[in-house]
C-alpha cells in the first residue's frame, strides 16, 4: 500500500514534467515554469502504471515507439506481478464488502434475503449485510396509511357498479361505497413480500367479498338505516380474518361507508315505500302512545273500584260486627236488669228525637191537656231580628201572652188519663220505644 501511496502521490512536484518517472529528485519551479501539460499528467500516469507491472517507462514528447527507449511492448515484471494482483484483489474486496452497507430510514424495515431465502428484517439505522450475490434486501414502508375504495373512485358520483351493488337478505339490491385502510403489521413485512404474490390487490378483493357476504345476511332497511355502524365492524372483523389466513402481514385499520342507497332505476318508487313506511311508524307509535295513556288510566280506575269495594265491604262487616257485639252486650245486661235497661235506652231513645225536634212539649202535673207554645216561631223572629233591636224583639217575645186552651185537644196534643210514665202520651211513648239503631 506504501508503494501504491507514493507512485500514485498527487503531491509529488515531477507529475507532468516528464523527469523520467521520479528518478531525478524534486526541485523548486522556476519563474518561468507554468502549470503542468494534461498530456504530460496524462503520459507520466501511464509510466508510473507501467513500472509498476515492470514496464520501462517512455520517453520523449510522442507516445509512439521507436528505438530512443521505451518503445517496445509491454512486458510485466515476474517478481512484482504477484504483489501487483494481491492489491488489486484488495481493493475490489474493499469495494464489494462496503456495498453491503445500507441506511433504513424510520417508519420502513429492510428485508434480507440470503440466495433468494428470507434471512432476517433490519430496523431503522445504519445496517450491513453481505453484498450481492450473497445477500439482498428490499424495503418495506411499515408506517404508510394505505387507502383504497370500493364502488367509486375519487368521488361518490364516479360508480363503479361492478362493485358496489350488492344483494341483500331480503331479495333487494343495494349500491355500497366504502373505504378501506390498512397497514402493514411490525412483523409482517416478510409475509408482505414473499406469502402472496400481489397482496394489494388481495386485500381489495378480500374487502369486497367480506362485504357482500355480510350484506347478503341482513335485510335492507338494517344496511341502509340503523345498521351501518354494524356492518362496517363486521366486514373489518371479516376481511382480518382472512387476511390472517392468508398470512398477509397486513392490519386492517379502518372499513367506513360511504355511502348506502338503492339503484338509480329504483330510487323514486323506493322513497314513495320508505315514506309509506314512515308513515306506518308514525300512526303505530301515535296508537302506542295513546294506548300508554289510556291503559294506566283504566287500569288506576279499576284499581280504585276494587278499593271502594273492598272498603264498603269492610265497613259493612265491622258495622254488623260491631252491632252484633252491641246487641249481644246489650241483651247479657238486659238479662241482669231488664227494667233499669228498658228506662235506659228509652232515655236515650227520647233524647235522639228531641234534638233534631223543633217542637217543646210540656208535661203538666194537673193532668190537662199539654200546652203547646209556639217556641219555633219565636225562634226564628229572634233570628230575624238586628243586634241593634234584639232587647226590644226579645222583649215583645216575652209581652206575648200564650194561647188559651182550645176546648179540643189538637191532633198533636193527647189528653193527659192516656199518659204514660213521664206523662207522656201512650201513643208517642210506643214510638218512641222502637230501637234507634232500628231508623
Amino acid at each position: 500500500m506504501r508503494l501504491i501511496s507514493k507512485m500514485f502521490s498527487l503531491n509529488d512536484p515531477g507529475w507532468g514534467r516528464n523527469n523520467n518517472n521520479g528518478s531525478e529528485p524534486p526541485r523548486r519551479p522556476g519563474k518561468g515554469d507554468g502549470p503542468p501539460d494534461l498530456e504530460e499528467v496524462w503520459r507520466d500516469f501511464n509510466n508510473r502504471l507501467g513500472a509498476f507491472f515492470g514496464r520501462k517507462a517512455k520517453r520523449g514528447g510522442n507516445n509512439g515507439g521507436g528505438n530512443g527507449g521505451g518503445g517496445g511492448a509491454f512486458m510485466p515484471n515476474p517478481k512484482s506481478l504477484p504483489k501487483a494482483i494481491a492489491v488489486g484483489v484488495i481493493i475490489v474486496l474493499g469495494l464489494w464488502l462496503a456495498s453491503g452497507f445500507l441506511i433504513v430510514q424510520e417508519g420502513q424495515v429492510a428485508v434480507v434475503t440470503k440466495f433468494g431465502k428470507y434471512k432476517s428484517t433490519l430496523g431503522p439505522g445504519l445496517q450491513w449485510r453481505l453484498p450481492y450475490p450473497i445477500e439482498s434486501h428490499q424495503m418495506v414502508n411499515i408506517s404508510q396509511l394505505r387507502t383504497f375504495e370500493v364502488g367509486f373512485r375519487g368521488n361518490a358520483r364516479n360508480k363503479i357498479l361492478p362493485e358496489s351493488l350488492m344483494l341483500t337478505n331480503d331479495e333487494n339490491i343495494v349500491d355500497v361505497q366504502f373505504v378501506v385502510q390498512y397497514r402493514l403489521m411490525t412483523n409482517g413485512a416478510p409475509d408482505y413480500l414473499f406469502k402472496t404474490t400481489h397482496p394489494d390487490q388481495s386485500v381489495r378483493q378480500v374487502a369486497e367479498t367480506a362485504m357482500r357476504e355480510v350484506v347478503g345476511k341482513k335485510p335492507m332497511d338494517v344496511i341502509l338505516y340503523s345498521g351501518r355502524t354494524e356492518v362496517a365492524t363486521d366486514v373489518q372483523k371479516l376481511t382480518q380474518s382472512i387476511l390472517d389466513r392468508y398470512q398477509t402481514g397486513i392490519q386492517i385499520s379502518t372499513v367506513a361507508i360511504q355511502n348506502v342507497q338503492p339503484p338509480e332505476q329504483v330510487q323514486a318508487a323506493f322513497d314513495d315505500a320508505v315514506k309509506a313506511g314512515q308513515d306506518r311508524e308514525r300512526q303505530i307509535n301515535e296508537g302506542n302512545a295513546y294506548a300508554s295513556k289510556v291503559l294506566p288510566e283504566a287500569q288506576g280506575q279499576a284499581a280504585r273500584l276494587v278499593q271502594e269495594a273492598e272498603g264498603y265491604r269492610a265497613k259493612v262487616e265491622g258495622d254488623a260486627k260491631g252491632d252484633a257485639a252491641r246487641f249481644n252486650s246489650i241483651e247479657a245486661e238486659y238479662a241482669k236488669a231488664p227494667d233499669i235497661l228498658r228506662e235506659r235506652l228509652y232515655l236515650a231513645t227520647m233524647q235522639d228525637i228531641f234534638e233534631s225536634s223543633s217542637k217543646v212539649m210540656v208535661d203538666t202535673q194537673s193532668g190537662n191537656n199539654l200546652l203547646y207554645l209556639p217556641l219555633d216561631k219565636i225562634m226564628q223572629q229572634v233570628a230575624r231580628v238586628t243586634p241593634g233591636n234584639t232587647g226590644s224583639t226579645a222583649a215583645a217575645a216575652a209581652d206575648t201572652p200564650a194561647p188559651a186552651p182550645a176546648p179540643k185537644a189538637p191532633k198533636s196534643a193527647v189528653p193527659a188519663t192516656q199518659s204514660g210514665p213521664m206523662g207522656l202520651p201512650a201513643p208517642l211513648r210506643d214510638s218512641l220505644s222502637i230501637n234507634r239503631y232500628a231508623r
